[in-house]
Order: C-alpha cells, then structure tokens, then sequence
C-alpha cells in the first residue's frame, strides 16, 4: 500500500460502511503499536502529528517512521497534520509528505466576547 489522502480513504470508508481510527504519534514505540494492531485487523489508519510532535521528533524522521510502517504493514495509511497553528506550517507538512492537515486558525480571533 502506501500514503494516501484522506478523501480516498474517506471515500471507501463511506462506501463500504466502516470508521477509521486517528492516532496521534510521536515516536517509534506508538507509530509501531498502532500500525501492528491496525494490521491484525487489517483496518486503514490516520496517524496525526501535532506541531509540537513534529519539533520534538524531526519530520524527516517522523516520515521515515511511518514509511516503515507503510512497508511492514502494507496499508494504507493518511498522514494528518493536527491543529496546525499557521499557513507556513501547513505548507511546510504538504511539502514534506503529509497527505492531509488541519489548520487551527482558534488563535487569530482578536475580539473578546463578554456576556
């Protein structure tokens, strides 16, 4: 298999009836926990990197991480960037091979509201 977006696996999630798990991951003890058991089940995943897993554990070696686990797995696995705080951050994932992201524009909102 391989990374894929999250609109094809939505797609046949839709299709054929089923829920995908999201997973947030940080290093190789999760990513590999994760994807073993979602292979037991033979289940499509998403695991989530947050902006802070992303500067704690590398991209480069986040993405080699769950290129293994695409590998001794063989599935299909989205690779979803969680509550990204910024555009740049965003692009930055996309360029670097993340297939889906959030962006978390929450802290922009400047006016306060009072009751």
């Amino acid at each position: 298999m391989a990374i894929v977006t999250s609109t094809e696996m939505f797609k046949k999630a839709y299709e054929g009836n089923y829920a995908i798990g999201a997973f947030n991951v940080n290093n190789m003890e999760i990513i590999q926990g994760i994807t073993e058991a979602a292979k037991e089940e033979n289940a499509p995943l998403i695991l989530q990197v947050s902006a802070g897993a992303r500067k704690y554990a590398n991209h480069t070696y986040l993405m080699k991480l769950i290129e293994a686990a695409v590998i001794e797995t063989n599935l299909p696995i989205c690779v979803h960037l969680d509550h990204g705080d910024s555009f740049e951050l965003c692009k930055s994932c996309i360029d670097g091979g993340f297939t889906s992201v959030m962006i978390d524009g929450s802290h922009l909102h400047s006016k306060k509201i009072s009751h």
